[in-house]
């Protein structure tokens, strides 16, 4: 099944690419690959929460979080390849998770991203990771996504 039509079965829309913040592109293709920049949890040009994991931020609220940020890294991934069924194999993902100083639990929040791209995608969503614990993120969201695409 292609990626388009997997979205469509699981009622998920692709959302605008999100402008940038500052000095950068969202997403960018050399040859065979796509890279995109970090990707906050925007929805309507908003985060829905901001703050610490593991304080003001609850890790399924975060692990949520995690999936819309991926979504928007997806859509950004997708608008610098020509298209979503373009995109033939996610290679890597990077999570950052805003962390309160004794919360430990990043790659159960970081899964919220690795989750959604393996539906999407089923084995050609399987990707190798990091998910790495930070003290503060842009605009004080709780996480931020970047992908790494292998591309038509």
């Amino acid at each position: 099944m292609k990626p388009s039509e997997k979205l469509i079965e699981l009622g998920i829309e692709l959302p605008q690419v999100a402008a940038p913040l500052a000095a950068y592109v969202p997403a960018q293709k050399i040859g065979v690959q796509v890279r995109t920049s970090g990707q906050l949890p925007f929805v309507s040009g908003q985060l829905p929460l901001t703050g610490k994991v593991g304080a003001e931020v609850s890790p399924e609220q975060a692990q949520k979080l995690a999936r819309i940020a991926a979504l928007n890294a997806l859509a950004a991934a997708a608008a610098a390849a020509g298209g979503i069924d373009q995109i033939l194999q996610i290679s890597h993902l990077t999570g950052f998770v805003a962390s309160a100083p004794d919360f430990y639990a990043q790659p159960a929040v970081v899964n919220g991203a690795s989750l959604l791209l393996q539906e999407i995608f089923a084995e050609r969503g399987r990707h190798t990771r990091s998910a790495v614990g930070v003290s503060v993120l842009p605009l004080d969201s709780p996480v931020e996504i970047e992908l790494s695409c292998v591309v038509a």
